[in-house]
């Protein structure tokens, strides 16, 4: 038993020296912080007013908002043909739109960076010296890119 003494003292004093050489641990990165989510309800509220933000645009001339929530590559399609966002300057000029009212708002996810925005539209205005129809079943594709929702698709029918 005297001579194991010494040899468990030696093993005591070796793992001792081992246990205070190993280095600091790092600790990890922490990870960002998510984005709150965002509910389908705060969601279509969003575009419902960025759409009609879009109409009032129109209603008013104002290219801004054209100009900031279109997309490059976007597509309108309605009763007198199909435009993109470089003819909407153009579009609004030949356009005089007294009031307008939109309704029965209806969104589908199309997935988390793309919904469809369905609505229903009433509008008083003409448009290249034609009247507009009355009302309008209208849908509008938003899609979200670098973290910014524009709009790539709106269309319009004449509503019954």
């Amino acid at each position: 038993m005297k001579r194991h003494l010494p040899l468990a003292a030696l093993l005591i004093l070796v793992f001792t020296a081992l246990s205070y050489a190993q280095p600091e641990p790092t600790p990890s990165p922490s990870p960002k912080p998510k984005k709150p989510r965002v509910t389908k309800t705060q969601l279509q509220h969003e575009l419902t007013e960025m759409e009609t933000m879009l109409w009032d645009a129109w209603k008013n001339k104002d290219i801004k908002p054209f100009e900031t929530n279109l997309a490059a590559d976007s597509v309108m399609v309605g009763d007198m043909g199909v435009g993109g966002k470089g003819s909407i300057a153009q579009d609004i000029k030949g356009c005089d739109i007294k009031s307008f009212k939109l309704s029965d708002w209806k969104m589908t996810k199309i997935n988390t960076s793309a919904a469809l925005l369905i609505y229903k539209g009433w509008q008083d205005g003409s448009c290249g010296g034609t009247t507009l129809p009355a009302n309008v079943w209208a849908s509008s594709i938003w899609v979200k890119r670098k973290d910014v929702w524009v709009a790539v698709f709106h269309q319009e029918t004449p509503a019954k």
